[in-house]
């Protein structure tokens, strides 16, 4: 296998976020030294008309860093302007994650110290990332097996095809650290159906296996371990048609029966609930309709909410309902403003220490309270941040088959 140079740095990330019945209970993230291989933290490999990208980092569950998103995005570009590519597929190593986050720490860290162009830099080449890999030329499979978060989910989300496994664990739980769903978030929850989007993003809510398929996150679900089998057949294929890869892929999946015999998704006891009270016009009323339903379900919901940074699932909210109306291009180009301003305020940096330095979990987020963020607040996280450049995502890289085909939950 082929390995770039590396550029990278050490990062933190999102490890795990464990529920218990629906309960955020824990974030544990941590930050892992980079390897004295750091060549190795993403490896490229070409089989036939195939490029493959293994994210390579197993002991971080494959956190993104900036110096894998400066491997990865010259590599897809390079592989698209090969007229005898026929795929590319981008998987993790190590068998637990596909990609657990991306840097938080590192970037928050520099923000402290009045170095805002770190986190700005970071923000805006994996948003290019995720633009490219929406609008990849030819077909983008991303095997999805195990934990998929936050940068994890905008190297996949955005492909043609997402395949999911028994063991894939799906959450954007941002708001716990006083960010917000990015990587495109604005766009594809909303697309997912609007009340479940809006409930994952403000909880953070895990979905696993085959729920990750039935909310619409992926495309296919197949065995983990028919994985290898799956790629050595996609891979073999010597000028296959874009029909016959997603053959393959349905063969694999109308083959996988793990969790089938629930043909619904989890949420789906509480998916009417989820509709009465996510579906609403402001998170104060949400609070409000979750009072109303009087349930044990709610109860826990209103727990877990009470966790996040109040300025986080105000900030969410109005992102997610924007996101609706808009293209991929502008959401993430909205996403660089808000992540700019989350630079410049305290939560982010502060949910970060409180999960990831101290490991308190006692963030003190300000302001404490929903009713002290006020909408001029709010307002100030979707404007240009003074001296800072907007991102423009624009260019040439089209493909008709851009991706407004997510799965949607009606």
């Amino acid at each position: 296998m082929a390995t770039a140079k590396s550029t990278g740095r050490l990062l933190a990330i999102f490890k795990h976020v464990k529920y218990q019945n629906g309960l955020l209970s824990s974030i544990t993230a941590q930050v892992r030294n980079m390897s004295s291989h750091a060549d190795d933290d993403v490896l490229f490999d070409r089989i036939g008309g195939a490029g493959i990208v293994t994210l390579n980092r197993p002991k971080a569950l494959n956190a993104l860093n900036l110096s894998m998103i400066r491997k990865i995005s010259p590599m897809i570009e390079q592989w698209e302007s090969d007229p005898s590519t026929t795929m590319i597929i981008m998987k993790g190593a190590g068998g637990k994650a596909f990609c657990a986050g991306g840097d938080v720490k590192s970037i928050t860290d520099a923000a402290k110290s009045g170095n805002y162009e770190a986190g700005q830099e970071f923000f805006a080449e994996e948003y290019h990332l995720n633009y490219k890999i929406a609008n990849c030329h030819v077909p983008y499979i991303a095997l999805i097996d195990g934990i998929t978060m936050g940068g994890g989910v905008g190297l996949s989300v955005h492909g043609m095809e997402r395949v999911c496994t028994e063991k894939t664990v799906f959450a954007m739980p941002e708001t716990a650290i006083g960010l917000f769903p990015d990587v495109g978030g604005s766009y594809f929850l909303p697309r997912l159906s609007a009340h479940l989007g809006m409930y994952l993003a403000l909880t953070g809510y895990r979905l696993k296996g085959r729920d990750v398929y039935k909310a619409g996150v992926a495309t296919r679900m197949v065995h983990s371990n028919t994985l290898p089998y799956l790629e050595k057949e996609l891979v073999s294929m010597k000028t296959p048609t874009n029909q016959e890869i997603i053959d393959v892929l349905r063969r694999y999946h109308l083959n996988c029966d793990t969790g089938r015999e629930r043909d619904y998704l989890i949420l789906r006891d509480h998916e009417q609930a989820i509709r009465r009270c996510f579906l609403a016009d402001s998170v104060e009323q949400i609070y409000e309709n979750l009072e109303k339903e009087g349930s044990e379900w709610a109860a826990a919901q209103i727990k877990t909410l009470n966790k996040q940074s109040p300025t986080s699932l105000k900030v969410t909210h109005r992102q997610l309902i924007e996101g609706a109306k808009l293209h991929l291009d502008e959401c993430l180009e909205m996403e660089f403003r808000i992540g700019s301003s989350c630079l410049r305020g305290n939560d982010f940096p502060e949910g970060v220490r409180a999960a990831i330095v101290d490991k308190d979990r006692n963030p003190s987020w300000s302001p404490k309270t929903l009713a002290e963020v006020t909408p001029e607040m709010v307002n100030s996280f979707f404007a240009p941040t003074p001296g800072v450049t907007d991102l423009d995502v624009h260019d040439d890289h089209l493909c008709p088959h851009h991706n407004d085909k997510l799965n949607q939950i009606n």
